[in-house]
């Protein structure tokens, strides 16, 4: 008799994230390229990746992004794109495949 397990979730789980295109804004890319990252590392440990839950997630692109005032500050936008890029991982945003 054997036992069948269910898929494990992956132990490691890799974004990578191309490009980040800021237009409009006066922020230093680096700052906010820190911030987004450390945001959505903490995203995913706390949440994981739903979508990813079988190891074969793969994303072409990313759209319909919310739109954010041109007056945040670098930390704050680095935030609020992981928190936009981790609903769409996670089955909440358009993503194209």
């Amino acid at each position: 008799m054997g036992v069948k397990r269910e898929n494990p979730a992956p132990r490691e789980i890799r974004i990578d994230v191309g490009e980040l295109v800021l237009d409009g804004f006066r922020v230093d890319p680096d700052r906010v390229s820190a911030s987004f990252e450390h945001e959505l590392t903490r995203l995913v440990r706390e949440h994981g990746v739903p979508l990813a839950a079988d190891g074969s997630l793969t994303l072409d692109a990313l759209s319909g992004l919310p739109s954010m005032p041109a007056d945040l500050s670098a930390r704050r936008l680095g935030q609020e794109l992981a928190r936009a890029v981790h609903a769409g991982l996670s089955g909440h945003g358009e993503v194209t495949r």
